[in-house]
C-alpha cells in the first residue's frame, strides 16, 4: 500500500534515526573539488553500501533529448580508460557484492553493497568512472536497441505504465516532469553516441556529485580515501538550469486512452500539489507545514488495510478491486498527488471516480479524528524504524533528500514533523490542494485489437 509506494517511488521521503542501534550521527565532509561526501556509522554488521548521486535526471532534459540520463547510466557500466567493458561486474561480483544503477527525474545513481573493506575498491571503480568513461558506437547501438526494448516492456506494452506516462504529459504543461524517464521514443531512435558524451562531459563532475557510505565504517578514514580517490578530479562549470516554472492550472483536464493490451479499465486522478524543497526555499505558497500534512493525508487515504479507500471502496461498497494513492513530497519540482484504480465488474470508471471525489470531499468537510490519526502516526513510526534495518535505505534517504536541493539533515525530524499534524492540518490541505483547478483526470479503456478507433 503507501508506504510501499512511497518506497518504490525511489525511497521519496525521509526517516527515523534508529535509537536502537545507538548509531552515530552522519558526518558531512566537502572536497576542495567539490564533491559532497556523508558517512553514516552502521556497525551492526561487516557491510557497507557505497552510493554515488548525480544531480542529474529526466528533469534536465529538453524536448528533442529525452532519454539522455537513463541511457547514459546504461553507458557507465560499458567500460573506462582503466577498466574493460564488463570489468567493473566482475570486480564487485568476485568480491561477493551487489552493484548497480537507476535513474530518476532528479538524479542518477550508481551504488555497490559487500563487505565494508570494499569501500576503498568502490572509490577507485567510481572515481574512474565518473571521468574517464569511453564511448564506443558498437555499445551505444546494443544499448540503444535494449533501452528501446525495455520501454517497449515495460511502457509500451504495459497499459497502467503508458497510462501514467500520459497523465504526466497532460497534467504538466511545461514542467520537465512531463517527460518520462526512459525518453520518448523518437528521442531515443535519433539519439547519437555525441549527444551522451556531452551530456557525460556536462553533468559527471565531482561538484555536481554527493557520495554516501552507509556501514560499518569510521567516517575519518572514509574521507581520507575520497580524498585519495576522488580528491585528484578536477571540478568544473555545471551550467545553471532554467526554471521551467509550471504556470497556474486553470480548471480541469480529462482525457480518455485506449489500449488494446488492456484488459481492465484503469482510473487515474492527479492533483498538482507542492514539494518540500520549493515550500522550504520560499518558490511556492505552500508551507513547509502543509508538505507534511499532504504525506499524512495520503496516509489517511491509502496508509494500509484499516486506510478510507480500501475499508471504504475496496472491503466496504465493494467498487473498487484495488485503489491507491501516492505522493512525491521529496522531489525537485512541484509534483502530483494521485490516485490510481481499478473498478470492480459490473462498475464503471465513472461510478469509481465519483467514489474517490465522496472520499476526498468527506475529508474537506471534516477532518480525521484524533483516533484516525494517531493510528496513521504510530504506522508511519514503525515503518521508518523497521526501514532502518537495511543499510542501503538509510543511503537512499541521505542521497535522494541531497540530491533534490534538500538538507540531509532534515531526516532527522520527520517523525516529530509527522507528529506535529493536526486533524485541522489535515483537513486544510485537502480543502487546498485537492481541487478541480489542480486536477487531471485520465480513463484507461480496454478495446478489442484493431478497434481502438471504434469507441
Amino acid at each position: 500500500m503507501h508506504a510501499l509506494a512511497r518506497i518504490r517511488q525511489c525511497l521519496l521521503i525521509l526517516c527515523l534515526p534508529l535509537a536502537a542501534a545507538a548509531a552515530e550521527p552522519a558526518q558531512e565532509f566537502t572536497l576542495p573539488n567539490g564533491l559532497k561526501l556523508i558517512v553514516q556509522e552502521d556497525h551492526r554488521a561487516p557491510v557497507a553500501v557505497v552510493q554515488v548521486w548525480y544531480k542529474i535526471g529526466s528533469s534536465y532534459e529538453h524536448d528533442g533529448t529525452t532519454g539522455l540520463s537513463h541511457a547514459l547510466e546504461h553507458m557507465m557500466f560499458k567500460g573506462t580508460k582503466h577498466h574493460p567493458p564488463g570489468e567493473f561486474s566482475r570486480i564487485v561480483a568476485a568480491r561477493g557484492g551487489k552493484e548497480n544503477a537507476f535513474t530518476t527525474t532528479d538524479y542518477t545513481a550508481y551504488f555497490e553493497q559487500w563487505a565494508a573493506s570494499n569501500v576503498e575498491l568502490s572509490f577507485d571503480l567510481e572515481a574512474d568512472r565518473m571521468r574517464n568513461l569511453t564511448f564506443d558506437e558498437q555499445d551505444f547501438a546494443k544499448e540503444m536497441k535494449v533501452i528501446m526494448e525495455e520501454r517497449h516492456m515495460r511502457t509500451d506494452d504495459n497499459p497502467q505504465a503508458l497510462a501514467s506516462e500520459v497523465v504526466d504529459a497532460v497534467a504538466f504543461l511545461t514542467s520537465p516532469y512531463r517527460h518520462p524517464v526512459i525518453g520518448w521514443q523518437s528521442d531515443l531512435e535519433s539519439m547519437r553516441l555525441e549527444d551522451l558524451r556531452a551530456w557525460y562531459a556536462r553533468w559527471y563532475a565531482p561538484n555536481n556529485a554527493i557520495v554516501v557510505v552507509v556501514g560499518d565504517v569510521e567516517p575519518a578514514k572514509v574521507h581520507a580515501l575520497a580524498q585519495k580517490h576522488f580528491g585528484p578530479l578536477a571540478k568544473q562549470l555545471i551550467p545553471p538550469t532554467k526554471p521551467r516554472t509550471e504556470p497556474e492550472q486553470r480548471g480541469m483536464k480529462r482525457l480518455t486512452f485506449k489500449s488494446e493490451s488492456a484488459t481492465l479499465p484503469y482510473l487515474m486522478m492527479a492533483y498538482k500539489a507542492p514539494v518540500l524543497v520549493e515550500a522550504l526555499a520560499k518558490r511556492t505558497n505552500a508551507e513547509p507545514w502543509e508538505i507534511y500534512a499532504l504525506d499524512v493525508l495520503s496516509e489517511t487515504l491509502d496508509g494500509d488495510q484499516s486506510s478510507r479507500l480500501t475499508r471504504n471502496l475496496v472491503r466496504g461498497r465493494q467498487i473498487a478491486a484495488q485503489v491507491e494513492s501516492s505522493y512525491a513530497p521529496a522531489s525537485r519540482l512541484e509534483s502530483l498527488f494521485s490516485f490510481a484504480a481499478v473498478p470492480t465488474p459490473g462498475h464503471t470508471l465513472e461510478e469509481l471516480e465519483k467514489a474517490i471525489g465522496a472520499e476526498i470531499a468527506a475529508l474537506q468537510s471534516a477532518p480525521p479524528t484524533p483516533e484516525e490519526l494517531a493510528r496513521i502516526k504510530t504506522r508511519v513510526v514503525a515503518d521508518e524504524v523497521f526501514q532502518q534495518d537495511s543499510v542501503f535505505y538509510q543511503a537512499m534517504v541521505i542521497g535522494s533528500l541531497e540530491a533534490v536541493g534538500l538538507d540531509w539533515r532534515i531526516k532527522d525530524d520527520y517523525v516529530e514533523r509527522i507528529k506535529a499534524v493536526t486533524p485541522e492540518q489535515v483537513q486544510a490541505v485537502a480543502r487546498k490542494y485537492l481541487t478541480e483547478d489542480r486536477l487531471t483526470v485520465a480513463h484507461l479503456l480496454p478495446v478489442a485489437k484493431g478497434d481502438a478507433d471504434a469507441h
